[in-house]
């Protein structure tokens, strides 16, 4: 019998996918302003994550500029030479404002959580997380090896009861604290709580909320009031409302050794480009001072959801930037999604396996970039969308 072939398998199943479930990379070209340009149209942009709209601030592309004039790249890993001095002055800034004795710059926010839960789980150890936590803090607790358990979305009693069944397991609850696709914010207070008596860590990925909440924009943990000895382990990202890329883990001391000798997506990597940590500076500069455009961003967050519940679209209950509105079917939703870019909005269908079967839908992503008058359109175009009858929207 000859062996069969992956290549042909492969081939098999992406010939067997269905229409609705395929997925395709679109050339876009934003432009500031919330704009972005596609196949030669300029559309309102509700599909990215820069909250604040610092993707365009001059400041910090002239930060960019400046420090790759001196230098393009990193030339090695961290532990190798690759630690530059402006790695070193972006982890010492951030740490004074998150409140933290260390933290530590990573490429990217999936190779942060690889590198984090691999440096700290075992395959003796929990790993608990949120049933709607983002992929690349489960694939960290798949690749460390830990035994990972799911509990109901935003459901501490059912956390506890796992907790519990656990009781020799060394523990590691694990929740983002918006979540990506529902814009909802965790019960961060109560898990502190479980956390605590339960003696489990807790970490709390703070991607979607860094820079858009909190005091300072430190996040959804300050805004709760938890800082390191409730959170030892938080992490953010970079590539949202910073509007840059990269991420990092803010730890305690001990945790901050462990990473260093322990996780491999930080040791055996180049270091991140020293522009891109020049950048994310001079971008923690204007959020540290930038509750203009926080409000800003609010006010279009309160204005998007009144015009929205007038309307009678299916929202969920989000407070953040992040404002799904619900379709059910993934054929539905694409025609929806094309709909509004017909009319000059861009607005990508969310499709399973990104969301469960029949909650496909419209990521609508506010930011402090959009006029009224966008959002205005926007829910314009969203309310003919909805006339027309695709799906619940």
């Amino acid at each position: 019998m000859s062996r069969p072939s992956l290549l042909d398998a492969i081939a098999a199943t992406n010939a067997a996918r269905a229409p609705a479930s395929r997925r395709r990379l679109r050339v876009a070209k934003p432009i500031g302003g919330a704009r972005v340009v596609i196949d030669g149209r300029e559309l309102i942009d509700v599909a990215s994550n820069d909250y604040l709209g610092l993707a365009f601030d001059p400041s910090i592309r002239a930060a960019l500029a400046d420090a790759a004039r001196e230098q393009s790249g990193a030339r090695a890993s961290h532990l190798l030479g690759g630690h530059h001095p402006e790695h070193a002055a972006l982890e010492s800034e951030l740490a004074a404002w998150l409140g933290y004795p260390r933290v530590l710059v990573f490429s990217t926010g999936y190779m942060a959580a690889l590198g984090a839960m691999g440096a700290v789980l075992s395959r003796h150890d929990l790993a608990l997380q949120d049933r709607l936590n983002h992929a690349c803090l489960l694939d960290g607790a798949r690749l460390a090896g830990a035994k990972l358990l799911r509990y109901a979305h935003g459901d501490t009693t059912a956390a506890a009861d796992m907790l519990k069944r656990e009781p020799n397991r060394r523990a590691l609850l694990i929740t983002d604290s918006v979540f990506s696709m529902d814009g909802d914010i965790a019960p961060l207070t109560e898990l502190a709580n479980l956390s605590q008596r339960e003696n489990a860590a807790l970490m709390v990925d703070e991607a979607h909320a860094a820079g858009a909440l909190g005091p300072q924009g430190r996040g959804a943990c300050a805004a709760a009031g938890l800082g390191t000895t409730q959170v030892p382990l938080l992490m953010l990202t970079f590539g949202k409302a910073f509007g840059i890329s990269g991420a990092a883990i803010a730890c305690t001391e001990p945790l901050a050794d462990a990473l260093l000798h322990s996780a491999r997506s930080f040791i055996y990597t180049t270091a991140m480009p020293p522009a891109i940590a020049a950048a994310i500076r001079a971008a923690l500069r204007r959020i540290i001072d930038g509750d203009d455009l926080r409000e800003r961003l609010d006010a279009r967050i309160a204005q998007f959801r009144i015009g929205a519940q007038s309307l009678g679209l299916p929202l969920v209950a989000s407070t953040t930037a992040i404002q799904p509105v619900l379709v059910g079917d993934a054929t539905a939703a694409l025609e929806a999604s094309r709909a509004l870019m017909d009319r000059g909005i861009y607005c990508p269908a969310i499709r399973p396996p990104t969301v469960p079967p029949g909650q496909a839908r419209l990521r609508i992503s506010l930011s402090a970039a959009l006029s009224v008058a966008d959002v205005e359109s926007v829910l314009t175009v969203l309310a003919g969308t909805h006339r027309s009858g695709y799906g619940s929207c």
